[in-house]
């Protein structure tokens, strides 16, 4: 019955967004909202728990293998994106730059708010170390889809929408790394032993895209890739449920190892996953949302700090990363506010540390994530709008002529 509901609303919530009544220039942020995914979001903190309690903390408990099934989903096709030929071909200054923009917003939010966590929660300090590093991971991602949108639409140019698109791509590497980072520190009751569930997930992956791009090497009857791909998805998310270890990583190595191996079939599988890539995403959203507890003050009040900081870093991390490309990678002017708009990952790393580090620390850590979200998502818009705006000349002094003394 739960499981019918979730799929009721999120059906009767794909009707809202694209119902003509929700007009972009009568309703602007919540057709942003829709566009996004966040609407399901919300929804889903509507009907979870600690609000209207539609669906108990038992049937979420349920559904966990349906989040597993999402997030090595998600995991997959965000694999599938790292392009092995495109990435050999970038130069240092362009990973430099989004080294650098996406760590300046991951400093300025891990090291300010690591001390009120600790105080909060009173874990221990490499839990609090680790949950820090997270909220800070989540701060660095970036989605680049309102430069895309920009220059589809003619009000930016093409090699600026794409080098924007380029450097969050780029930040998810960056976001990745942070979670396996703190999974090490908090998903075992040592590092060392967390560094053995993070390899196992990894090589889990490994094996499973190794395995698909076998299976799919040969075959062009497109129903059959698809299903074998479908198969082979839920297998990477079942078994990382089954070990105990992070779905999403184990989706980004079974991409990846298939967008190396896989040749011209990679291309097909991830046709075959762009078919239920929206679905998918809109399921695991609503799930994450289900999980929000909002009655944590404590949590409501790291949100200003945690979007303020990261607000600030983006905007000085842009200006950095601007100087780094320069002349390699071409950049819209004051590109750090079209970096505002946070992406559907930074849910997908709290909801993987909140499922495999169960605790409230690793709930205060979701909530603070996805209010932030969803306000970063609301202020991508304005802020967007000082990429668009031409900046205006500085002005040159006048000449002063010379002036001759009659004597």
């Amino acid at each position: 019955m739960q499981a019918l509901l979730v799929f009721l609303a999120i059906a009767a919530l794909s009707l809202l967004a694209s119902s003509p009544a929700l007009d972009p220039s009568r309703f602007p942020s919540l057709a942003r909202l829709a566009a996004s995914g966040f609407l399901f979001l919300l929804f889903g903190v509507v009907l979870g728990p600690s609000v209207v309690g539609a669906l108990s903390v038992e049937d979420l408990g349920h559904l966990r293998p349906v989040m597993a099934l999402g997030l090595g989903t998600a995991g997959v096709i965000l694999g599938l994106n790292l392009e092995p030929r495109l990435l050999r071909l970038l130069p240092r200054p362009v990973y430099a730059a989004a080294l650098a923009h996406s760590g300046t917003a991951f400093l300025f939010v891990t090291v300010p708010l690591a001390a009120p966590l600790l105080l909060t929660s009173h874990p221990s300090l490499h839990a609090a170390v680790g949950a820090a590093s997270l909220l800070g991971g989540a701060a660095s991602l970036s989605s680049g889809h309102f430069a895309v949108l920009a220059y589809r639409a003619g009000r930016m140019d093409r090699a600026r929408g794409l080098g924007v698109a380029l450097l969050t791509m780029l930040d998810d590497a960056v976001g990745l790394a942070v979670l396996a980072v703190a999974l090490m520190l908090s998903a075992a009751p040592s590092a060392g032993e967390g560094l053995g569930l993070v390899c196992l997930a990894v090589l889990l992956g490994i094996l499973c895209g190794a395995l698909l791009a076998f299976l799919t090497h040969a075959m062009n009857d497109p129903a059959e890739l698809a299903t074998v791909t479908l198969g082979m998805v839920a297998l990477v998310g079942g078994a990382a449920a089954y070990l105990r270890v992070s779905a999403l990583l184990a989706g980004v190595a079974c991409g990846a190892t298939l967008a190396l191996v896989g040749g011209r079939t990679v291309e097909r599988v991830a046709r075959a996953l762009g078919r239920v890539e929206r679905p998918v995403f809109l399921v695991l959203v609503f799930l994450v949302g289900c999980g929000v507890y909002t009655r944590d003050w404590a949590a409501w009040a790291l949100v200003p700090g945690f979007v303020g900081l990261r607000f600030l870093g983006k905007v000085l991390g842009g200006r950095i990363a601007q100087r780094m490309a320069s002349g390699v990678l071409e950049l819209p002017p004051r590109v750090g506010y079209a970096l505002i708009a946070q992406g559907g990952l930074a849910l997908c790393l709290v909801a993987e540390y909140q499922f495999l580090v169960p605790g409230g620390l690793a709930r205060r850590v979701l909530d603070v994530v996805v209010v932030g979200a969803v306000v970063n998502e609301l202020l991508a818009g304005p802020a967007f709008r000082q990429v668009l705006t031409p900046m205006k000349p500085r002005l040159a002094p006048a000449a002063v002529d010379d002036v001759e003394v009659a004597t």
